[in-house]
């Protein structure tokens, strides 16, 4: 019955996260964590900086990764199936009909009202992990972190996914002693 449930959450998750990776993983934490429990806080943020971390769409690495974690291969596949398939199909579905209406103002006011929506869902998701990285590293350590990320990607310009990886390392190697 577990694969049932993933199949089912990760098809919520992801027929409701309209715009991509960012605008679902909002939903798939929703899910994951506070709905199923398969995750808590922390494993869902870490999986999240390991999936960001390597290539490929981040909905499918945390489908795969939640999916064996719950419930093995069939748990896997189930996941990924209930990632792929909304997708899959109302891509074609869509596809379709835009091709049909792609000049209309309604589509095109769809797409602009949606963003705000995403917007929000990412800060909230933001929050979320913030107050669980103060609550097991402290403030001062999140802050800080924070702050060097910022400075490496946007005023050095390093890619993001060597930040985490300098992350990874730093919370491996220095904070193991800290915490």
């Amino acid at each position: 019955m577990i694969w049932f449930q993933l199949m089912l959450g990760f098809f919520i998750a992801n027929i409701l996260g309209y715009g991509g990776g960012p605008s679902s993983i909002p939903l798939m934490y929703h899910e994951i964590v506070t709905h199923y429990g398969w995750l808590n806080d922390s494993e869902f943020s870490n999986m999240l900086a390991l999936g960001n971390a390597l290539p490929g769409p981040i909905a499918t690495k945390i489908a795969a990764f939640v999916g064996y974690g719950a419930g093995g291969w069939t748990g896997l596949l189930a996941a990924l199936a209930g990632t792929i398939l909304p997708s899959a199909v109302a891509l074609i579905v869509l596809l379709k009909v835009l091709h049909k209406y792609r000049q209309s103002p309604v589509v095109k006011g769809m797409s602009l009202l949606v963003q705000p929506v995403i917007t929000i869902m990412m800060v909230v998701l933001t929050w979320q992990m913030a107050k669980s990285s103060f609550g097991q590293i402290g403030i001062w350590q999140s802050l800080g972190i924070a702050v060097v990320a910022f400075w490496a990607m946007h005023i050095r310009k390093i890619h993001p996914a060597l930040v985490i990886c300098a992350a990874f390392l730093y919370g491996g190697i220095v904070l193991q002693h800290i915490v």
